[in-house]
């Protein structure tokens, strides 16, 4: 893609729709080094939005920069319409935002049980856990079943399960899933993006950083893609799908 010239980015101002989260102009550094060179985007109430790149592209910091574990050297950041920019994690996951991050990082020597419960440990509301439980349980089976066992002598693609159904447990109204797709099977990743779209479907706004690019678009509602830090092209996910830029770069065309 390099010496073509960018698609406009898709900002506040200029789209459709109600923000649930925007980033608005985000310079992230590390030491001297620039991570993010002032990106700006969006995702609307109820959309699965999805950003891709290629590697050291930014996407892991975007995300680290939306749940609050890296702070902004410039830019804002809004949820709901309030500035959340120098909220902590916690914070941030009291009022919402919740994360599958990247390789699942469950509580490996923790029962299924003690890992879900450690999702809901921001709650206040003690009553309502139990019957998160037994909705997650009854959206992910499996983990039912094995709701005594370690999380890490799980397989990949259930220590996944559990990695959703955790971050389920803090009631989130957006969720951020970091690579879902790392390191399964193809027929689990399938499965994995289904469940994605389930979920989106009960209402839950959904933010996915992705290298699987075709599979990311074709559950998305829209997509960007960034490159050395900085947002190149912004579009629906079928556009996107069908730009010659995309195709060539990303989508092996």
């Amino acid at each position: 893609m390099d010496g073509e010239r960018p698609a406009p980015e898709v900002t506040a101002s200029t789209a459709e729709g109600t923000a649930l989260l925007e980033l608005r102009d985000v310079e992230i550094r590390y030491g001297a080094v620039p991570a993010l060179r002032g990106i700006s985007l969006e995702v609307r109430r109820s959309e699965i939005v999805c950003l891709l790149g290629g590697n050291a592209s930014g996407k892991s910091t975007t995300m680290k920069a939306v749940i609050g574990s890296v702070r902004c050297t410039r830019g804002s950041i809004l949820y709901d319409g309030q500035d959340i920019t120098g909220w902590s994690t916690s914070r941030r996951v009291a009022h919402g935002i919740a994360i599958v991050p990247e390789a699942r990082r469950i509580f490996p020597r923790l029962t299924v049980m003690e890992n879900l419960l450690m999702g809901a440990f921001t709650r206040r509301d003690k009553g309502e856990i139990d019957t998160d439980l037994d909705r997650v349980l009854e959206m992910f089976p499996r983990l039912r079943e094995r709701r005594s066992q370690r999380g890490g002598t799980m397989s990949g693609g259930e220590q996944q399960m559990l990695a959703m159904a955790r971050a389920l447990m803090s009631r989130p109204r957006f969720l951020c899933m970091d690579e879902p797709s790392m390191g399964l099977a193809p027929v689990l990743v399938e499965q994995q993006f289904e469940t994605i779209q389930r979920l989106n479907s009960t209402g839950i706004t959904i933010f996915v950083v992705e290298q699987n690019a075709t599979m990311a678009l074709s559950i998305a509602d829209r997509g960007y893609v960034l490159q050395s830090g900085r947002v190149v092209l912004a579009d629906t996910a079928r556009r996107l799908l069908d730009n010659p830029q995309m195709q060539r770069a990303y989508l092996g065309m």
